[in-house]
């Protein structure tokens, strides 16, 4: 196992994030934001203040292009017209000379408006929710007759809350202009998203936007898109003629960069008396953020984890006058998880069955949905090492009967899995003159590990020490390789990166029998541990490069995407969790954690079980404390902050035992590698749900679990 590869700079400070870079001339960008959820600005009063240089709003605008294409961020560029969407909005730009004298001048900003009443409350709107579709997969008639013939049926509704991301980095954009060119830092998953967007709305050419970002403070699906503050700061840099950067406050950042919406999932199962499913139906809504087109389609994951014989969802949604909804970690299968896997377990309850077991019995190896066998599939053996190791066949059957002390003591489970997919990446990789060696790509580390995984990979392939290898990410100017999303960087970058460190050997070997001043000049040579390698000589390529005074060969290989149309792709696992409910408070408490992950080639475990605990830790805050909480009023998140938007700290999390099972996925790509970014997020929270329901007898169908619904 390999320690982090930027580890030290980053615990050490060194490590230079967007927010840190400092140029000459610098001055400082602070968001002016709506304090209504609808309607129109009538006029803003914009006092004298010292030490600005510009403030801009929609009645003094700064020129940004309508966006070409829809995605998860907002429809329309900011400060561009007068309306309301949401409380929050930004809907100006203060640029002073410091900080502290353009954050005092946005205070002093007045605003009137024409204000309208917000339609914000997503319960209200449920029952009329609009723009429903609907899958029926592969069943024949209708899913209500299939579901009349089961032998046992149960239907519950489940509901979570919106959320935040809570990334530890606040979003900022430092922009400097040199004549028609910009270089832009800012935090972002894919440098090159960012560079197609700032081309869009500033209307150049994408050759003259340099983006940089190799460090990101976290993101889980925020920083995906551009955000109102990136364009903004970009144009007023060009406006002003000097650099200027905005960093968005912890408020701002609950408002101004999107949330993932609540849902609501109606699950209904039909199964024989034996435990097969026969029937699984779930009509999912989300909220939808009237400023984007983006919504949770949680129902969805119902059509692809268990083999029902009738399958059947609809998708749809209420439009609100809230903040952007977006992408959040496992978007869709997170909380749509937490549906189906806690309605499992009322099915398993309802047959006088395991819920492990039922699980077992209605694992499929193919894709529910289109029948397509999965590349690879070791669910089964997940379930087994991990109710080993856990101790499953020491659970309770009856609910409410464990006590020790004070607490009442529950398991639970569930499974876990996310889609995998391979995409086309280029990546460089340069040998140098120093026995080092780069490799370079667009693609961005998180937190995940990814320059670790570029690193790893290309020190295997030369033979040399993994601390010998430079990996440099999010830089625009580099080869296109994969984003940060959809949990699919290493199993996209990862094949690349093999083939460009193959390739850049082969460079080497054809300098080293081609040059005449190489003593492997006309001789057969071959690369070996880092080493040029012929009968009777061997030389590192460092002092190979040396001698022939050559500062470095490189080659750029591609890396197609995955061309496999007859096999379905995924990873799956388990979680067993333990809980603990103070029997007088009702506080649950989770004490232990078991997962097991079948998700193909493991590059490095050591990051990759920091990824595993790190989506169960999310899940665990999803299920016991996240609630992002709307004023349906006011339209006004009334908690964007951390002191109010809970989010698990250290002492809530359990000792946590983390397999993987290390079966290369061949069929994907050579590497073998799925993505794990997003799996452990999936079921973690019905897996809690589940242990309470064990522990206490009681189950709660609504995120976060808190005592005062226990006691209800």
């Amino acid at each position: 196992m390999t320690d982090r590869e930027d580890g030290h700079v980053k615990v050490t400070g060194a490590a230079r994030y967007a927010a840190d870079q400092h140029l000459d001339g610098l001055v400082y960008g602070y968001l002016i934001t709506a304090t209504i959820a609808r309607g129109t600005i009538r006029r803003m009063d914009v006092p004298d203040a010292p030490g600005v240089l510009a403030v801009y709003t929609p009645f003094n605008p700064l020129e940004l292009h309508p966006f070409a294409e829809e995605d998860n961020a907002e429809l329309t560029p900011p400060i561009q017209s007068p309306g309301v969407r949401y409380y929050g909005q930004a809907i100006g730009l203060v640029v002073a000379e410091t900080f502290e004298q353009a954050r005092d001048a946005a205070a002093l900003v007045r605003c009137e408006y024409d204000a309208e009443p917000p339609q914000a409350c997503f319960s209200e709107g449920t029952p009329v929710a609009a723009g429903t579709s609907q899958v029926l997969a592969p069943g024949v008639g209708s899913i209500d007759e299939a579901l009349a013939g089961a032998a046992v049926r149960i239907t519950a509704t489940y509901t979570s809350p919106a959320e935040n991301h809570a990334a530890m980095e606040p979003h900022p954009t430092l922009a400097s202009w040199n004549g028609d060119h910009v270089t832009v830092y800012t935090a972002s998953q894919g440098v090159r998203l960012a560079v197609d967007r700032l081309s869009e709305t500033l209307g150049i050419d994408r050759s003259k936007i340099h983006v940089i970002n190799p460090y990101v403070g976290g993101g889980f699906g925020n920083k995906w898109d551009t955000w109102a503050h990136t364009p903004l700061t970009v144009a007023a840099a060009r406006a002003l003629g000097r650099p200027v950067k905005t960093v968005l406050t912890r408020e701002q950042v609950f408002t101004v960069v999107g949330h993932r919406p609540p849902t609501r999932q109606t699950v209904t199962l039909g199964a024989d008396s034996d435990g097969t499913l026969v029937a699984v139906k779930n009509d999912g809504v989300s909220a939808k953020a009237v400023s984007n087109g983006f919504f949770e389609s949680a129902a969805d994951l119902s059509m692809i984890m268990y083999g029902a014989r009738n399958l059947h969802v609809s998708r749809s949604y209420v439009p609100l006058d809230t903040p952007v909804t977006t992408i959040m970690r496992a978007p869709g299968e997170s909380n749509g998880s937490f549906a189906l896997e806690s309605a499992l377990d009322e099915l398993a309850g309802e047959l006088g069955m395991d819920p492990l077991e039922l699980r077992r019995r209605n694992d499929s190896p193919v894709n529910p949905s289109n029948g397509l066998p999965w590349s690879s599939k070791h669910l089964a053996e997940c379930y087994d090492l991990g109710a080993e190791r856990f101790g499953w066949s020491q659970r309770a059957e009856e609910p409410g009967t464990v006590v020790d002390g004070d607490w009442l003591v529950g398991m639970g489970m569930a499974t876990a899995t996310y889609g995998a997919f391979r995409d086309q990446a280029s990546i460089k990789v340069r040998l140098l003159s120093d026995g080092r060696a780069t490799v370079s790509g667009t693609a961005a580390d998180l937190g995940t590990g990814q320059s670790t995984v570029f690193a790893l990979l290309a020190a295997e392939g030369l033979g040399i020490p993994v601390t010998r290898v430079v990996p440099e990410l999010g830089d625009s100017a580099s080869p296109p390789a994969a984003a940060a999303g959809g949990s699919g960087s290493t199993s996209t970058n990862g094949p690349a990166v093999q083939l460009a460190t193959s390739a850049a050997i082969a460079a080497l070997l054809e300098l080293a029998t081609g040059n005449p001043a190489s003593p492997f000049h006309g001789r057969k040579a071959r690369f070996a541990e880092g080493e040029v390698v012929a009968e009777g000589l061997a030389m590192p390529f460092g002092r190979l490069l040396s001698s022939l005074d050559v500062p470095a060969v490189e080659a750029t290989a591609t890396s197609p995407r995955n061309q496999v149309k007859d096999h379905a792709f995924r990873s799956f696992g388990a979680h067993f969790c333990e809980v603990r409910v103070n029997r007088w408070t009702m506080e649950p408490r989770v004490t232990r954690w078991v997962c097991v992950a079948d998700a193909g080639t493991i590059v490095n475990e050591k990051t990759a079980r920091s990824q595993i605990i790190g989506g169960i830790v999310m899940g665990i805050g999803q299920a016991l404390l996240e609630d992002l909480r709307l004023d349906a009023a006011t339209g006004r998140f009334t908690n964007a902050n951390l002191a109010d938007y809970l989010v698990p700290v250290n002492a809530d999390i359990p000792p946590m035992d983390i397999r993987f099972l290390d079966y290369p996925d061949t069929l994907l790509s050579p590497l073998g590698a799925r993505g794990i970014g997003e799996f452990g997020i999936v079921g973690a929270a019905a897996a809690v749900a589940n242990a309470v329901h064990n522990a206490t007898g009681r189950r709660v169908r609504d995120l976060p679990l808190t005592p005062e619904k226990l006691l209800a």
